[in-house]
């Protein structure tokens, strides 16, 4: 038994839509057996599927090809999981890191720098008292004098 790739990756529910499937295959994100992959090749049982979603690549083994989209509970019948452990120690660096890709002043500051950049600005040595009893000078009084 065979089935079209896109639709196996969304009956496996590896992708919410077939579309994303599809569009996967496109930009050369699936890989069958090591080689890159359109959304019309056909997989079957045996096959190693290769799925690259930044940070990590994760791979399955194919039990049963099917096309209709089964239960999640159902999923051990239908593919394998053999995505290596260090993928998952990279996506969990990459989670603990946070928002580290935006090099620092390039773009819109994020709410974290804005409030930074609000307690810094702020006059923390001027009180109310201070601010009401500063009376500029005038230059054109000291001419008079």
């Amino acid at each position: 038994m065979e089935a079209r790739l896109d639709k196996w990756l969304w009956a496996a529910r590896i992708y919410k839509t077939r579309t994303q499937a599809a569009d996967a295959c496109k930009n050369g994100r699936i890989a069958i057996n090591g080689a890159q992959a359109k959304a019309s090749r056909t997989v079957k049982a045996g096959d190693e599927v290769s799925v690259r979603k930044p940070p990590v690549t994760y791979t399955f083994r194919v039990i049963q090809p099917i096309e209709k989209r089964v239960g999640a509970k159902l999923l051990p019948d239908i593919l394998e999981n053999i995505t290596p452990p260090e993928q998952y120690e990279v996506l969990e660096m990459h989670r603990i890191s946070g928002f580290v890709g935006r090099a620092k002043g390039t773009g819109r500051p994020t709410k974290k720098d804005r409030r930074a950049l609000d307690d810094f600005t702020a006059p923390e040595f001027l009180d109310a008292d201070f601010a009401g009893d500063f009376q500029p000078f005038d230059l054109d009084d000291d001419e008079e004098d």
